[in-house]
């Protein structure tokens, strides 16, 4: 699957544009919309490059994101159950922030192969509000408005 507007509207909305390198609360150096690959201390960008980079990395998260679902071609996972556009978009963001790995070994990832439509997995969505040890209001936010997107289809 592909990654609609509505994935990039949490990016753009949580992830902010910063044209100078930044340590996130995590400690990671950052720059752009996000972007984190071969970003050092005192690295600048233009917008151009920082839209660029946001074009990949989001190719890259649908590439990871459709394989650790398993989904084939028709947006199904290996047990039949499909995965709507505003699933798929809503995990993209959450695995826009927390990275691949991270959602390859969640609960909510399991849960979502198991029955995309368990309630429970909103939940699993909030457990994600920690950075750098602290529980921080923008984390808090932005799992609510994935939890939401994700049961809004």
């Amino acid at each position: 699957m592909k990654a609609s507007k509505s994935a990039y509207v949490l990016v753009h909305t949580f992830e902010g544009c910063r044209l100078h390198a930044y340590k996130c609360p995590a400690g990671v150096w950052t720059i752009g919309w996000g972007h984190t690959a071969g970003v050092y201390e005192g690295m600048t960008i233009t917008r151009e490059q920082a839209n660029e980079f946001l074009e990949q990395d989001i190719r890259i998260f649908e590439d990871n994101l459709t394989f650790a679902l398993g989904l084939d071609d028709s947006g199904r996972m290996p047990n039949g159950l499909p995965i709507s556009q505003h699933q798929f978009d809503a995990l993209l963001s959450f695995t826009y922030n927390v990275g691949t790995g991270n959602l390859a070994r969640s609960t909510l990832l399991k849960k979502v192969k198991a029955n995309p439509k368990d309630p429970s997995i909103r939940g699993e969505f909030a457990r994600w509000v920690y950075g750098g040890g602290k529980r921080l209001p923008g984390l808090v936010r932005r799992r609510k408005m994935e939890a939401d997107l994700y049961f809004s289809g």
